[in-house]
């Protein structure tokens, strides 16, 4: 079963984009960037900029990116050139990569041209001109779980820069932008005012090329330690009724149902924190609690709902289990899972929820449910 759009979330698999977006930003300027504002009909988003000073060009097709590259320095023009070239490559855009706090967290930031990255975006996203109009004038847009979640209310002034240096930018829009860990997005004008790396990304859509090799020949093209992602399309996992009990390590042992279980329940009364997975940042996300528990029973999963929801067969809540994951779609702006938590049995789940909650049991809730993962732990590996 897939999804019936055919414009899917990609996520990168293989090279984690923490190690892809090398370059921190060091230092931005002192001073507060505020462009003028506008709050446009309806009220839903804010915009930066009267639309007739800050107008993109509108949307002509949708991409697949399939690669991320990314260097620590500006990647050459001559060399950008070459990779257009490569037998393969269909598209490439040129960006500006970070990871730079915003709002608090250290999250993957990039810097854009509006009018042609909102191609490479979820169609929710790449559809809406008030966003693009917004991000050109000014704006930064988050995640959606970054800001519903994390507690950054949207036409908020949030800082953004690096750990000693950061400057106040309105959020201007919720917007998944389908890049795994790439949690907020700004014009290439703001990189530059808040200090960030110029043209030092790229995302390539070469729909029918052998990735791993195009990998190889880019990075012989590239300076010495340019680094490049893959980016995945993901797919709806096999939805088996029943009988998924197969061969051993297909689904989880007693034993580790139990641990995991035992794990998730250890961390009640702990806070939410958006990317939080860990006692030391005192708290953790839905999903970094389902990492943690999992680990503690020796199954390595990835670190995102929409990445963990993939990690086994999808079921009807009728037939969950204890030790399943429970999933939600509550991001408008693309079709994926953006909330997970553990089943417990008997209607109660272990979840930890969003900003100002502590994780804790409840029951389940049906609203924007998608469905109960049974997770087989060697498919969980492959996609961490």
């Amino acid at each position: 079963m897939r999804w019936a759009s055919r414009r899917m979330l990609p996520t990168v698999v293989g090279v984690s984009l923490a190690t892809t977006i090398a370059a921190d930003l060091a230092m931005v300027i002192a001073g507060p960037f505020h462009p003028p504002s506008l709050r446009l009909p309806g009220g839903q988003l804010v915009a930066a900029a009267d639309s007739t000073s800050y107008h993109v060009a509108a949307l002509q097709k949708t991409i697949t990116p399939h690669l991320l590259v990314a260097s620590a320095q500006t990647l050459p023009a001559d060399a950008i050139e070459k990779v257009r070239q490569v037998k393969g490559v269909k598209d490439v855009e040129v960006v500006d990569a970070a990871r730079a706090y915003v709002g608090g967290k250290r999250v993957g930031v990039l810097g854009v041209e509006p009018s042609t990255f909102r191609a490479y975006t979820p169609q929710a996203s790449a559809k809406s001109d008030a966003l693009w109009n917004n991000i050109a004038g000014g704006d930064v847009a988050i995640s959606f779980t970054m800001g519903q979640d994390g507690g950054i209310p949207l036409a908020s002034q949030t800082r953004i820069g690096g750990k000693d240096h950061q400057t106040s930018v309105r959020v201007g829009a919720y917007a998944t932008m389908g890049i795994d860990q790439v949690d907020a997005v700004v014009s290439h004008y703001t990189a530059q005012m808040i200090g960030m790396p110029s043209g030092n990304a790229l995302l390539v859509s070469a729909p029918h090329a052998n990735l791993t090799k195009l990998r190889g020949k880019l990075a012989e093209l590239l300076p010495k330690g340019t680094k490049t992602a893959t980016l995945e399309s993901r797919f709806d996992g096999p939805t088996v009724p029943g009988g998924t009990s197969g061969a051993p390590g297909r689904v989880m042992t007693a034993e580790q149902v139990n641990t995991v279980i035992r794990a998730a329940e250890s961390k009640i009364g702990m806070p939410y924190v958006w990317g939080g997975e860990s006692d030391r940042e005192g708290g953790y996300d839905c999903s970094g609690l389902v990492q943690y528990a999992f680990a503690q029973a020796g199954i390595k999963m990835p670190r995102t709902a929409d990445i963990q929801a993939f990690a086994g067969w999808r079921l009807p809540y009728s037939q969950a289990q204890p030790g399943d994951l429970l999933t939600w779609k509550n991001d408008p702006t693309f079709n994926g899972v953006s909330h997970i938590a553990i089943y417990l049995g008997n209607g109660k789940m272990v979840v930890a929820r969003h900003t100002g909650t502590l994780i804790q049991i409840q029951n389940v809730y049906l609203s924007n449910f998608w469905g109960a993962i049974r997770v087989n732990p060697q498919l969980a590996a492959t996609k961490a």
